[in-house]
């Protein structure tokens, strides 16, 4: 069984309102057992292969094939080849198994962590969590600033929760170099235009002078910095509490734990999955 680990690089301390600081919990839920997911009896796409069992993305897996780095059952694989439990397949000679556990962590990250999976970046956020098994960031929080991020080996749900048009919620607190009005509150829950273009009406609610609470349904590049910025002000702390129905809540700065059963199903079926557990079923 994991166990939940703490961060290894250096923590700064956000200087925040009451609050924006997360209820803490002086344990960490327990990582509970995923069951393996061999996909039954269904074929795939080879590509499709490589995402679901968290080894690499669909874009990178065409790239292997087309390099003649990938074979099934002994013959060079080809672009758009179907594969099933049955077969055997290898990537520069290493057999690739079938039914790798489906991991999907929540990590409290701390200012100053990278939110990439590129070894040579110091600080990065794989290198802090000290996951023993291959995984990756669902979408990225910026370096500076703080709270919930979600990985994953599983390929397949990066894409279903990231993608705007699907509009799934992400909450952030927020707080302002300087205090604000209600005027300020109305331009950013209509929208303000960044990088050329609108963005999406959000709910949005005051905290305090310069403190605000806001509700995304997309998420562009520092989209929150910039439209504070486009309308005359700038972001000092900025803290995700949750992401769909998964919360921060409890988990103390640098630590991470899997998803508890009811949080996994919750975002499963909000994705219109069928969770791993009942695949087996």
């Amino acid at each position: 069984m994991m166990k939940e680990q703490k961060g290894t690089h250096g923590r700064k301390k956000l200087n925040l309102s009451a609050a924006f600081v997360p209820e803490s919990s002086s344990s960490v839920a327990a990582p509970h057992p995923s069951p393996l997911t061999p996909h039954d009896q269904k074929t795939c796409r080879i590509n499709k292969f490589f995402t679901q069992q968290g080894l690499c993305s669909r874009r990178e897996a065409d790239r292997l094939v087309e390099e003649g780095r990938i074979t099934i059952n002994g013959r060079l694989a080809v672009l758009g080849d179907q594969v099933g439990p049955i077969d055997v397949i290898a990537r520069d000679g290493v057999v690739m198994p079938w039914g790798n556990a489906p991991v999907y962590l929540k990590f409290h990250k701390p200012v100053g962590i990278t939110t990439t999976s590129e070894p040579d970046v110091p600080g990065n956020i794989i290198a802090s969590i000290g996951y023993p098994g291959r995984i990756f960031p669902i979408g990225r929080l910026d370096k500076d600033s703080s709270g919930l991020i979600l990985l994953t080996n599983d390929g397949e749900i990066v894409n279903q929760i990231l993608r705007g048009e699907h509009g799934h919620e992400k909450e952030y607190l927020v707080q302002l170099n300087r205090p604000f009005d209600q005027a300020f509150l109305d331009r950013m829950g209509r929208g303000v235009v960044i990088l050329g273009k609108r963005t999406r009406p959000c709910v949005i609610s005051r905290l305090g002078q310069r403190d605000f609470r806001v509700v995304l349904t997309e998420g562009r590049n520092r989209q929150i910095r910039r439209m504070c910025q486009a309308l005359g002000y700038r972001v000092v702390a900025l803290h995700r509490v949750r992401i769909m129905n998964i919360t921060v809540r409890g988990l103390p700065v640098g630590r991470w734990t899997h998803l508890s059963d009811q949080e996994r199903a919750q975002l499963l079926a909000a994705l219109r999955r069928v969770a791993p557990d009942k695949r087996q079923r």
